[in-house]
């Protein structure tokens, strides 16, 4: 694919992801408290929790860690999952009222999203050699122009509000230390919530 057409691409992707994966369940997470359907307010705290491994992937990225390549296609086969994998919350979500605003509004997000997420892994799975080869290929540099243009952001706000030096290597251990305790949580609901509660999100 030529470089030109890849970078648009790339860039259409994270800005429509910082729309769908942030911007929409932050406004649906609010909503959802507002209006009390606790369906909606559980499923979109279990997103959250699964998403987060975007924000541990762009903290990586704003260093130029191989390994967020992973994480940026691991989390992206994962968010659909976390949005449809729940028997109780799909079944509640069911029973509400398909024309009212926030029900409809929240499948369109969950429709919308998951298509999001397809063309992300095929995006993503175009330069997964980059885990291996290092970030240092073109196609590969595409992927980090946001995140690292993110990080400049984020380092000119901290050093503005609190005289805080926020550098690629600062950002990378925040992001390692996420990832650790991401997959400490999903082993710990893969070894003990699945196997005793299976597809049912209960209180969780």
């Amino acid at each position: 694919m030529p470089l030109p057409l890849l970078r648009s691409l790339i860039w259409i992707d994270y800005r429509l992801l910082v729309l769908f994966a942030v911007g929409l369940p932050l406004v649906l997470a609010i909503w959802a408290a507002l209006r009390q359907e606790q369906a909606l307010v559980r499923l979109l705290a279990l997103y959250a929790k699964v998403a987060s491994l975007l924000a541990v992937t762009v903290l990586l990225q704003a260093d130029a860690r191989p390994l967020s390549f992973i994480t940026g296609l691991v989390a992206q086969l994962l968010i659909p999952l976390a949005l449809w994998f729940w028997v109780d919350i799909n079944e509640e979500i069911s029973d509400l009222p398909p024309l009212r605003p926030l029900p409809l509004t929240l499948r369109i997000w969950r429709w919308s999203l998951t298509l999001l997420c397809g063309v992300g892994v095929l995006l993503g799975s175009l330069v997964i050699s980059c885990a291996w080869t290092g970030a240092t290929a073109p196609a590969c540099r595409l992927w980090l122009e946001a995140p690292q243009g993110f990080h400049g952001l984020l380092a000119t706000v901290l050093g503005f509000l609190f005289g805080a030096a926020w550098t690629p290597g600062l950002s990378a251990v925040v992001g390692y230390a996420g990832l650790a305790a991401y997959l400490v949580g999903a082993i710990q609901w893969l070894l003990v919530r699945l196997p005793r509660q299976g597809r049912l999100a209960g209180g969780f």
